[in-house]
């Protein structure tokens, strides 16, 4: 299974589409800023699944802010970040996704690309969708990140 992760899209939902074209992933996962970008990429792609959560930018919403799902037997911990602080570094998160029993933590809000194989999990931050995105793959014995960076050209 081929999942793509987006963060920080502030209305680069044009490199999203375009990613989503060139990977044809199996689900999306948007982590906020801006959620209406989720919404609109979900427009152009009713049938691909699509998981978000709101991000500091995102404004007033009844949809959490940080969810727990399960993919191919595996518990992804996701959240745009800011709840915990990341901007100030990683410990809270990592925290919260020792805590859920996460097999993948995945958040935003620093703009800054991070993928690490940690002893418990995976953490992941995509970057902005202006510049990268991330890809995970997963089998059933394998699970592999990357942070694939988008090359603009004129």
């Amino acid at each position: 299974m081929k999942i793509v992760v987006f963060s920080d899209s502030h209305h680069a939902t044009r490199e999203m589409i375009d990613v989503v074209e060139a990977e044809h992933p199996d689900l999306v996962i948007h982590l906020g800023d801006l959620q209406r970008d989720a919404e609109a990429l979900a427009a152009v792609y009713p049938k691909l699944p699509l998981v978000s959560v709101p991000g500091n930018c995102d404004g007033w919403t009844d949809q959490p802010v940080q969810k727990l799902i399960t993919v191919q037997h595996r518990r992804i911990l996701l959240s745009h970040g800011h709840i915990w602080h990341v901007k100030s570094g990683y410990d809270l998160a990592f925290d919260a996704a020792i805590k859920a029993g996460a097999h993948i933590l995945l958040f935003g809000h620093t703009h800054r690309s991070y993928c690490c194989q940690r002893e418990q999990f995976l953490a992941v931050n995509p970057g902005a969708s202006r510049s990268s995105y991330a890809r995970l793959t997963l089998s059933y014995d394998q699970l592999q990140g990357a942070i694939i960076q988008i090359t603009n050209s004129c």
